[in-house]
């Protein structure tokens, strides 16, 4: 009988203790995986990539600026290669899909650009203004613009050439205002883009509307002059979701600011 006594004795041992350490484990599993909403650091480097994930999926919601613990991941993600890296990735698909596309020969064979954050970047601005920690500030950031000196993103400059070489007919909506149109088209230029078909800026009639509203009812006009919306791309889902959304969207990354 004492090795079934033993038995037992090992058995409750063990068992406390799994039970103890099941204590503990409950205390440190629920901060991993639903972070403190007070910003507290986890202590295990994952919520801010996890925060950035939930933002390119589409699954944060409305934000209004990043996160005070994340401003050095953003850094860190904007001027450290990975931001060059994944666009690069999203230009690289674009074009492998762009290829397989018949053109028609007809002129009506369309691609959709946004210009902020898509064609152009204002990483200097927001360089400058805390990596997207800042509430926006249309008024210094219309200085910025106005400046026409921002660059292009070269991953979507490579795209954009690609794209003409193609034959597709480049159309570009932006959510800049019209006042703005002779500056946006001097700094394109100055970036290395040309040979658009048409730069579309929101009238005064478009002032006050959603991005997703405004660009569905552009696109909607472009196919009811015959276009074909083959592709379409931008750094937030309101450049590409609504209606008469294109055969495939391609989302560029931006962890600085949210539009909807």
């Amino acid at each position: 009988m004492a090795a079934p006594a033993l038995f037992l004795f090992v058995l409750i041992t063990v068992g406390f203790n799994v039970c103890a350490d099941a204590g503990r484990i409950r205390q440190v599993v629920p901060q991993a995986v639903h972070p403190a909403e007070d910003g507290a650091d986890s202590g295990d480097g994952m919520f801010c990539p996890s925060w950035h994930f939930a933002v390119e999926t589409n699954d944060a919601g409305f934000w209004a600026t990043v996160p005070s613990r994340c401003v050095g991941y953003v850094k860190q993600y904007l001027t450290g290669g990975r931001y060059e890296s994944d666009s690069a990735m999203v230009s690289f698909k674009a074009a492998e899909f762009a290829r397989g596309v018949e053109i028609a020969g007809d002129g009506k064979d369309a691609w959709v650009f946004d210009i902020d954050e898509t064609l152009l970047s204002n990483l200097p601005y927001y360089a400058a203004n805390g990596f997207g920690s800042e509430a926006f500030n249309e008024a210094t950031f219309d200085e910025w613009a106005d400046e026409g000196i921002a660059p292009a993103l070269p991953e979507s400059l490579k795209l954009y050439k690609v794209l003409k070489s193609l034959g597709f007919e480049l159309f570009l909506l932006t959510g800049r205002s019209e006042p703005q149109r002779n500056v946006t088209v001097s700094n394109l230029l100055f970036a290395g883009y040309d040979s658009w078909n048409r730069l579309i800026l929101r009238a005064k009639e478009d002032q006050g509307k959603p991005a997703i509203l405004y660009k569905s009812e552009r696109r909607l006009e472009m196919e009811k002059e015959g276009y074909r919306i083959h592709g379409s791309s931008g750094d937030q889902w309101s450049d590409l979701l609504g209606f008469a959304i294109a055969t495939r969207s391609f989302k560029l990354p931006n962890p600085m600011y949210y539009i909807p």
